[in-house]
């Protein structure tokens, strides 16, 4: 996944390089954004299907895993991600979704960007809280 952030940002340094070929750039942008959110998400589904033992199954369960994430659950869990993490996770779900159901021609070059400059930062925090969570796990596997 850090390899995809790194693609994501180097994809836009070379926006500003050439111009000329934008559209090449936020494609290749706009993928590895997707690709980000959706190797998160495959996390998320392994917590909510072995830790949680329950996983959301309705039309909008990109969203209610999202959510999940954040729950206490007593008795099993804490909160996997903070309310801070979840909202930064929130814009790259509703972006997944657009790279999913749009032409890639409709891309907004500025959200991109903006998603892409965000991106690292918003790495970091998501990667901090899982490894926190890992350790949660470890310490409630010895006991």
């Amino acid at each position: 996944m850090e390899r995809l952030v790194s693609k994501a940002n180097r994809a836009m340094d070379t926006v500003r390089d050439n111009p000329r070929d934008m559209d090449l750039y936020i494609d290749s942008a706009s993928l590895n954004l997707h690709d980000v959110y959706s190797g998160f998400e495959k996390i998320f589904r392994q917590i909510a299907a072995t830790v949680d033992g329950d996983m959301p199954s309705a039309a909008e369960w990109h969203r209610e895993l999202l959510e999940q994430m954040g729950l206490d659950l007593p008795q099993i869990r804490p909160p996997v991600l903070s309310s801070n993490a979840l909202q930064l996770l929130d814009e790259y779900l509703r972006f997944r979704h657009v790279v999913r159901n749009v032409y890639t021609f409709s891309f907004d070059p500025e959200r991109v960007g903006r998603l892409v400059r965000d991106l690292t930062t918003t790495f970091n925090i998501i990667k901090q809280e899982l490894m926190e969570f890992a350790i949660f796990l470890e310490q409630i596997g010895t006991e």
